[in-house]
This record gives C-alpha cells, sequence and structure tokens, in this order.
C-alpha cells in the first residue's frame, strides 16, 4: 500500500510506525510541511498519516502552511483515502470534519489512563485493547466530536481521546501510542512542561520502556487491520 504522511516539526516523526510500514514493505512517502514540501496529488497514495506538532490548528499567521493542509485535507476526506491523525492530526482532521478545537481545561502531558467507550470496545481495530490502560499525552488542546464520528475513546482530563468517521475509513487519536522513549526524550530537550494537575514529573515520562513498547503494539495492531480492510 501506498501511505503518505504529514510532518510539522522535525522532532514530530512517526515513531513506531516508520519500522512497522517498512518490515510490510508499504511504499512510504512524506511532506515535510515545515521545510516547504509540496502537498501529493490525491492519486499518489492509498492512506494518508497526519502527525502531531506543538502548534495549534488556529497558528496560520506562524506556519502559513496549515492553509495549504487544511485545504487538502478537506480534499482528502471527501475521497476515498483512509486517514489517521495523531494529536495536532486528529485536530486538524476534527476541525476540516466541522469540529471546534479549543483549548482543554487542563494540558495533558504524560502518561495517564485512557478509557474506551462502548463504540471504542467493538471497533474492529481496537479490538486487542484493553477497556482501560495508559498512554502517552503531551496536548494542551482537544477537538470536539466532529458530525456523524463516534467517540471512541476519553480519559479524566480530555472528553475526547480519540474519534471514528465513515465506518472507520478515517480515526483520529489525541493521545501519542506511536512515540518512543526516544522520542519523548527528544520532545523533552526542546524545553519541560509547567507542572500540573494532568502534567507528569519528567522522570517518570521516561521510566517505563515496557509502556512504551505495550501502547506501540497496540497501534501497530490498530494498523495492521486499519490498512487490510478493503470496504
Amino acid at each position: 500500500m501506498r501511505v503518505h504522511w504529514l510532518q510539522h516539526a522535525p522532532e514530530d516523526d512517526l515513531g513506531c510506525i516508520a519500522p512497522w510500514l517498512a518490515a510490510r514493505g508499504h511504499t512510504v512517502t512524506r511532506s515535510g510541511l515545515y521545510e516547504g514540501d509540496a502537498l501529493p496529488s490525491l492519486a499518489e497514495f492509498d492512506a494518508l498519516l497526519v502527525m502531531g506538532g506543538a502548534m495549534n490548528v488556529d497558528e496560520e499567521g506562524a506556519h502559513p502552511w496549515l492553509v495549504d493542509e487544511k485545504r487538502f485535507l478537506r480534499s482528502v476526506l471527501s475521497g476515498g483515502q483512509r486517514v489517521l491523525g495523531i494529536c495536532l492530526g486528529a485536530q486538524l482532521i476534527a476541525e476540516q470534519l466541522g469540529a471546534k478545537v479549543l483549548r482543554n481545561a487542563h494540558r495533558e502531558i504524560g502518561w495517564f489512563d485512557v478509557e474506551l467507550s462502548d463504540a471504542g470496545r467493538a471497533f474492529a481495530p481496537m479490538s486487542g485493547w484493553p477497556a482501560s490502560l495508559p498512554l502517552f499525552h503531551w496536548h494542551g488542546y482537544r477537538f470536539e466530536l466532529p458530525p456523524a464520528a463516534t467517540r471512541l475513546a476519553f480519559s479524566a482530563a480530555c472528553d475526547q481521546q480519540a474519534f471514528a468517521f465513515d465506518d472507520g475509513r478515517v480515526i483520529g487519536l489525541q493521545f501519542h501510542p506511536e512515540v518512543t522513549s526516544a522520542g519523548v526524550r527528544l520532545w523533552l530537550e526542546q524545553g519541560h512542561p509547567r507542572p500540573g494537575p494532568h502534567v507528569q514529573p519528567v522522570e517518570r515520562m521516561r521510566e517505563d520502556l515496557s509502556r512504551f513498547a505495550h501502547a506501540n503494539t497496540l497501534l501497530c495492531g490498530l494498523l495492521e487491520q486499519w490498512l487490510s480492510d478493503r470496504r
């Protein structure tokens, strides 16, 4: 399968997704939007991955490429390609589907439990996921549930953690199941987050490598089913 991905900042990459795609022989292409890379035509890919970034969806003045990216996403969402967004990527997708993206009541940074909704437990790509599990977060904004979308997950700090649209063709994840311990170390080099009720101490963000491995495994299982679904 031809998979294209959108990168918003050098420190926000595919994480565990990159070796997983390579091992399965998928053709992978990339647009580094912060570098001025061109966006592909819709005929050039079968699935699109929209990754995270420290900017917010409304910062078009500071990041003018957001204007073209949003226009591109609207075209993709109206087509037949599969689309998966993570964190900022999920917010951008939700916005193009008609939802508001707002500042969350609390910044959520670190390992915090995510609960699957009834629909999330019944969602086939998440069939191997526990009903409640710790996942890594790094966000201060949240998306509202897009019209006609299904809420898949929530947390104590954020009532919208994942959604599916168009029978699962489109998925948005507010949390970061793709990130590795090396990725979190890189993020922390950009600056330590300010303390808050849902901000974990820095040392605890990196201490349990098994959590990264578990989250990465669950995401790869989701991708396996999502990309192989030919509906």
